[in-house]
């Protein structure tokens, strides 16, 4: 009886979709029905009328849930490829056959590393116009009936059509071919783009329900975890990933107590000079030793910090260690000119940030010039006659150096620039990577250094991750470098051995690039 009246439903439903001229009818045909009812059968017709004759509209018409999914567009207008909801819908027939065919298939989630920060650094246009470009290598990558959708502002989903065996091999192997042909550089009108994604995916056989909505939800925890280890790293899905999940908001809530658990370390980065390879600074980055999970990088905490207002704190720690270690380098003989601390907008407004490191200088009897303050260049470009214009007037008066960080992404004028105290650029790695191959890097690093030098500044290139790149950039005239190809950040007793093997390798004032000593 049941089924019966399911298929008298259905087949009813099917006509009212189908037969357009009998809705449009609707309109007559109900106030002629009501008044018939009326005449007919008196004042029980009519309310029998006013009961029945709205179930048609609530149960097909267009105000329906699924007229409503119907409805909805289910094509992204950026980029033209499917919504997360169109590619569901669309994978949710081909799920439900892959066990009776004996088929398996994969998602794959992938993310843009470092979206926000491209966005804000390239402004919008450029934003979207490296999404296209994702967009369209993504679709020449896969074949013509796997399927690909735009979930995130910086996230697409592939789901592939499915085949008879596919394992975790397989899908590093599909991830890696994705990530050759997203990281190409991304050819813009002023320069070359570079970006690096993270991709996470999950087999259908890994999950003892595989629906299309556990599918992606899967692929997209792997990408989360991908992303946490670093850029451009790929992750499958396991079982296990719930458990790190709540792993991590653990971790979250440790870290609002980081500070008060003394758990925060100050680690060291080396700066050389391109002309002599010599040691010009060390750059203090902050390191959570957490006693279980061991070295935690500031992704971790950096945020939680910040939500909870703990970031002077944060500063004021890395400042006092920054100068100890600066004595410490004194102490035990070694040459470490100036070590370079990282201030964010909300400590440069601080109306007693000048005097605590004057405190700090005179209790650790170093000079001020020893230390460097490292401001991003985004807070300057935003920063107008304020506070923080105020204070790194106050920090260069007092005789530290002003190092403008990240230089080229955030759109600060020249005129900004000479306002300000600055002594030395930092150009970022977005302008390094591949300098040595790339002639476009090479033009916009050379530009860089030639107004930095009418200027009067000091440029120092960070990202370097090999030699190559290194002889490039002292070739273009950029005096220092800084990156994993010199070293990576260290706790402060490496930095020791570390420096005395670097004295031995370089010898006496070896010469790296073709400028005079």
């Amino acid at each position: 009886m049941q089924s019966k009246l399911g298929q008298l439903l259905e087949s009813l439903r099917a006509f009212w979709v189908q037969e357009s001229h009998v809705r449009q009818a609707l309109p007559l045909v109900v106030p002629l029905a009501t008044l018939a009812a009326w005449f007919i059968f008196g004042e029980i017709g009519l309310l029998i009328c006013a009961f029945l004759l709205p179930l048609p509209f609530l149960a097909f018409s267009p105000f329906s849930e699924s007229s409503k999914r119907r409805g909805r567009s289910e094509t992204d207008g950026l980029t033209g490829l499917l919504t997360s909801t169109g590619l569901e819908h669309k994978m949710q027939d081909k799920m439900a056959t892959l066990e009776h065919d004996g088929r398996v298939t994969a998602c794959f989630s992938i993310k843009i590393d470092n979206f926000a920060r491209l966005r804000e650094n390239h402004g919008d246009q450029a934003a979207e116009d490296v999404l296209r470009n994702v967009a369209n290598r993504l679709k020449s990558a896969l074949r013509s009936d796997d399927m690909v959708a735009r979930s995130g502002d910086a996230a697409f989903v592939v789901a592939l059509a499915p085949v008879a065996y596919f394992d975790v091999e397989s899908g590093i192997q599909m991830a890696t071919r994705f990530q050759t042909a997203l990281e190409e550089p991304v050819p813009l009108q002023m320069a070359s783009i570079y970006v690096s994604v993270s991709v996470g995916f999950c087999l259908s056989s890994r999950l003892s329900r595989p629906t299309a909505t556990a599918l992606i939800q899967a692929s997209e925890m792997a990408m989360n975890e991908a992303q946490l280890t670093g850029a451009s790293n790929i992750r499958a899905y396991s079982t296990d990933m719930g458990r790190k999940v709540i792993s991590r908001r653990k971790t979250q809530s440790e870290a609002a107590r980081t500070l008060q658990r003394d758990q925060i370390r100050a680690w060291f980065q080396p700066q050389v000079s391109t002309d002599t390879g010599l040691v010009t600074g060390f750059e203090a980055l902050a390191r959570w030793e957490h006693p279980e999970r061991g070295i935690l990088a500031p992704i971790q905490f950096l945020d939680v910090l910040q939500q909870t207002g703990q970031m002077s704190q944060l500063a004021d720690l890395m400042l006092r260690q920054s100068l100890g270690a600066l004595r410490a380098w004194d102490d035990a003989g070694y040459s470490v000119p100036v070590v370079g601390v990282n201030f964010a907008g909300e400590e440069l407004r601080s109306p007693t940030l000048v005097e605590r490191i004057q405190w700090e200088l005179d209790r650790t009897e170093l000079l001020p010039a020893r230390l460097g303050i490292e401001v991003l260049e985004s807070v300057v470009a935003g920063a107008p006659d304020d506070m923080v214009v105020r204070n790194l007037e106050a920090i260069s008066a007092l005789g530290c150096s002003v190092d403008l960080d990240d230089f080229g992404t955030g759109h600060a004028s020249i005129s900004s620039i000479r306002r300000l105290p600055v002594k030395r650029i930092k150009i970022d790695r977005s302008f390094v990577t591949n300098v040595d191959r790339d002639q476009e890097q090479q033009r916009m690093i050379a530009a860089i250094v030639t107004m930095a030098e009418r200027l009067g500044l000091e440029t120092l290139a960070e990202g370097v991750e090999n030699s190559a790149e290194h002889a490039m950039l002292a070739q273009l005239g950029c005096s220092h470098v800084q990156g994993y190809g010199i070293a990576r950040p260290m706790p402060f007793h490496e930095t020791l051995k570390w420096m005395a093997a670097h004295q031995e390798k370089i010898g006496p004032a070896l010469q790296i690039g073709n400028k005079p000593s």
